[in-house]
């Protein structure tokens, strides 16, 4: 799998061969949803807090009597039927939103998001991303030169949630000349997670090379580690077998004596 690789001035630099288990993997929705929706719940930040009657201050005096009076019983002006008193299932912020993502199902689940954007052109491939001084000017050439590439033509007009430049190392002028832009964010390429790439209409991958450079080598080190795990059948044929050591042989137990019959 290859697709083109560009500059940063916007000019085709050649070709980049791409892993087949990051692009190439059909769309998958309920493991998206599965996935997006745990990690929104996990990041869910309870503010909203109510008392209980027992949070509630006073309420302590029994309001009267109670009998004799001919009024219903109560023991604190802090119940919940009382104006004023405690919230009965209110929301609470001591309550806990988080969900478990197995690391599996979020790392296919990113590599499916990855597959869809690319078939969908909404993927660029840099050889590199550096800055001179950290100046929003010069930032801003290069947001211009990218969007001149087909495909890319809102890169320059989208208002808000543009793109995610993810890069192989954050250099400080990079972060800064992009810092004063609010629709683009920039970020390691190791620390991109499914819900920011669908919050963004492009993802930017700057120093593509390195980063699947570095992918393509850990698949080459996994299979050659399955490969030597397993055992070739000649490797079977050629081990010498366990020597089995002959089992004695039972030795006949005594046959008993017949007792002579006695004569009286």
């Amino acid at each position: 799998m290859e697709t083109k690789i560009y500059n940063q001035k916007g000019k085709e630099a050649g070709t980049i061969a791409l892993p087949e288990a990051i692009f190439g993997l059909p769309w998958n929705a309920d493991l998206i949803y599965q996935v997006v929706t745990s990690l929104r719940s996990s990041q869910r930040d309870p503010i909203a807090h109510t008392k209980t009657r027992g949070e509630v201050r006073g309420g302590g005096k029994k309001p009267w009597q109670q009998k004799g009076l001919g009024k219903a019983r109560h023991g604190s002006i802090r119940s919940p039927i009382w104006v004023g008193g405690g919230i009965t299932h209110g929301p609470r912020n001591d309550k806990n939103y988080d969900r478990k993502v197995n690391k599996q199902a979020k790392a296919k689940a990113l590599n499916t998001i990855l597959s869809k954007k690319f078939r969908d052109n909404e993927i660029l491939f840099l050889e590199d991303l550096a800055l001179d001084n950290p100046k929003t000017k010069e930032a801003k050439a290069v947001v211009l030169d990218l969007a001149k590439i087909k495909g890319f033509e809102k890169f320059s007009t989208k208002p808000k949630n543009v793109a995610v430049i993810a890069m192989n190392e954050k250099g400080t002028n990079v972060v800064k000349g992009f810092n004063n832009f609010g629709n683009i964010s920039i970020e390691e390429y190791r620390n991109i997670n499914p819900l920011m790439i669908l919050d963004h209409k492009y993802l930017v991958i700057a120093g593509a090379e390195k980063i699947f450079g570095r992918e393509s080598k850990k698949e080459n080190g996994k299979k050659e580690n399955k490969i030597n795990s397993v055992p070739s059948t000649r490797d079977l044929e050629l081990k010498p077998k366990a020597e089995t050591k002959p089992v004695a042989e039972k030795k006949a137990a005594p046959a008993k004596k017949e007792k002579a019959a006695t004569k009286k």
